[in-house]
């Protein structure tokens, strides 16, 4: 499941996913609210999660998220400068983080480890 305010993000994730063999895209999110609900809908595998946004942010939906789920697997998605959130993110439970702009390497790389780590 992918959660980011910005549409381009969503789609540029989504496509790099779409290369895997091993993960797809069940859901999409703009904003914390819809992405704490769309989890509980779909108990996806693996989240990426976007930190800033309006409203009901990344790291309110991380913590509600790990309350339904202590074994979720979210990936923190965020700009450079973000590092005490992305600090505070993994303390609530990310598993790992990818600086916004990302090489679409970075992100398979850091998704496949996660997904993979999970399974083992």
């Amino acid at each position: 499941m992918i959660v980011d305010d910005a549409t381009f993000v969503r789609n540029k994730i989504k496509k790099i996913i779409g290369k895997m063999d091993f993960a797809e895209v069940i859901g999409e999110a703009s904003n914390g609210e819809d992405a704490v609900s769309l989890y509980k809908d779909l108990k996806p595998d693996l989240v990426t999660m976007d930190l800033v946004m309006p409203n009901y942010d990344g790291l309110q939906a991380i913590e509600d998220i790990m309350k339904f789920d202590k074994s979720a697997n979210i990936i923190v998605v965020s700009a450079m400068g973000q590092e005490l959130s992305i600090v505070e993110a993994t303390e609530k439970g990310a598993k790992d983080y990818i600086k916004k702009p990302f090489k679409d390497d970075d992100v398979y790389t850091i998704i496949e480890r996660v997904l993979k780590n999970k399974k083992e």
